[in-house]
């Protein structure tokens, strides 16, 4: 059930309630209404539980690259010194 669902569930049990003063005799309209109106709230805060939970989980991870070891070139007697880098990639967040 949805938002739109609850929030019709809730105004059809406000009419039942309020409104209709008819009798049937073994059919209470009132306990009528009010059941569709605890239906359509307890429908409504599920929906929007599960909305909530659903934003949490949609962040998309930022690629970004961080260097560890960030050496200058050394250079000595006229050659040149092998530079070494690691770079590493944050890994899937939890």
């Amino acid at each position: 059930m949805g938002i739109g669902g609850s929030i019709f569930l809730i105004a059809l049990g406000a009419i039942f309630a309020f409104a209709v003063e008819a009798d049937l005799g073994w059919l209470n309209l009132s306990v009528v209404g009010w059941v569709l109106m605890l239906t359509g709230v307890a429908g409504l805060l599920v929906t929007l539980y599960f909305w909530n939970s659903r934003r949490r989980t949609v962040v998309a991870p930022v690629r970004q690259e961080r260097v560890v070891a960030d050496r200058a070139v050394p250079v000595q007697e006229d050659r040149v010194v092998q530079e070494y880098r690691e770079v590493r990639r944050p890994g899937p967040t939890v």
